[in-house]
């Protein structure tokens, strides 16, 4: 047996990095050079009224908050909005809940409508839909193994939270008027994946915090075909909290107007410097990870309409995994990197969800770590 006797040599910081959660700080470099461009000037007198329109069905929707994404999706062309209601809701965590909702009030049932995400899924939506336990809808968990007859709604995550891959649904119930589903397209952005084609479903979630980094603004919106639906979720995100704040609403406007007005720049393009930071961050990511008894997802390329030419996909999350029967988020956190268990996603410990979207020192930290581990695994104790 040998032993590991010049621990300090491979001893890393000893503060506790946190890449649980999703906060996407990484790109506050890029908004620090944009400079004023993106600055609001609010008034004690403005904003002071709960109405934004009152003849929109959204009547909480500030106008300019609505044509910014009309414009950028456009711009993007990742998602229908023509002949779509616009639902702003406090972050897309609210509108999904207002999605879930509404379908399972318009369902009629007297029992709870079925509620399931294909694993590994999004671990918030456990959350979501067990922590009012509501009598409307139930968290019945793997949507591979589901079989339950009855109305049910399938959550679909594309790109998924947490392994990146392009998903659709896979609960096979054809011409079922009982299946709803809902889709959560918080990471279809060029920066993450390639835009292969214009997105068109009944309800399509997204959330202003993954595409520009501005999580702390909790903004989010629904494009919705259903008339019905829309008016359920209003009427939820009214009770719920009674609209949606009007000053985070008018920045977004303001940030979103000048991420479209940057799509064209050659030395200004968001989405372009968010995919090169990426696809730093995940050539370094696999490197670490190459020739050792951890595991990453393999991504195939991709026509991005966005950019003109085939892509390799960058997650914001990394699911990683290990050969070796261990649990290792404990692995991590022994290393003093939290990281999210694969359990709470559905699938098993031997993975789990690791954010990307850190800052650079907080995400170089997690290399050395990680090649630490790795060094510590090569060696015979």
């Amino acid at each position: 047996m040998v032993k590991v006797e010049n621990t300090k040599s491979i001893a890393m910081s000893d503060s506790i990095i946190n890449l649980d959660h999703g906060d996407p700080t990484a790109y506050e470099e890029y908004w620090r050079k944009i400079g004023d461009r993106c600055t609001v000037t609010i008034r004690g007198c403005d904003l002071m009224s709960y109405f934004s329109d009152v003849n929109n069905l959204c009547w909480f929707l500030e106008p300019e908050l609505a044509e910014a994404i009309k414009e950028l999706h456009g711009a993007v062309g990742n998602a229908a909005t023509e002949d779509r209601y616009i639902v702003v809701g406090t972050g897309s965590t609210q509108l999904c809940q207002a999605a879930v909702h509404a379908l399972s009030l318009l369902a009629g049932g007297t029992e709870p409508v079925s509620v399931v995400a294909a694993a590994p899924y999004y671990s918030t939506y456990v959350e979501e839909t067990t922590y009012v336990r509501s009598g409307m809808y139930k968290w019945e968990g793997d949507a591979w193994r589901f079989d339950k007859k009855g109305p049910f709604i399938e959550l679909v995550t594309s790109p998924n939270n947490p392994d990146g891959t392009i998903r659709e649904t896979v609960v096979n119930r054809p011409d079922d008027e009982e299946a709803k589903v809902i889709h959560d397209f918080a990471y279809y952005w060029p920066h993450y994946t390639p835009i292969t084609h214009c997105q068109d479903h009944d309800i399509m979630l997204f959330t202003f915090s993954k595409i520009t980094g501005h999580a702390g603004s909790r903004i989010g919106w629904a494009l919705v075909k259903d008339k019905e639906v829309a008016k359920k979720m209003v009427e939820y995100i009214i009770v719920n909290s009674i609209g949606v704040s009007k000053e985070s609403q008018v920045r977004s406007a303001k940030i979103l107007k000048v991420l479209k007005e940057t799509c064209t720049s050659e030395t200004e393009n968001f989405f372009e410097y968010g995919r090169e930071m990426m696809k730093n961050r995940w050539e370094r990511l696999r490197e670490v990870v190459k020739e050792s008894d951890f595991t990453l997802p393999k991504y195939p390329e991709g026509y991005c309409n966005f950019f003109g030419k085939t892509l390799e996909s960058y997650p914001a999350f990394a699911w990683l995994g290990t050969k070796e029967e261990t649990d290792l988020v404990n692995d991590l956190r022994r290393q003093k990197v939290m990281s999210r268990a694969g359990e709470r996603c559905g699938s098993d410990k031997k993975h789990v969800r690791v954010s990307m979207l850190s800052r650079e020192d907080v995400f170089n930290v997690f290399l050395e770590r990680l090649a630490n581990m790795k060094l510590i695994k090569s060696i015979d104790l």
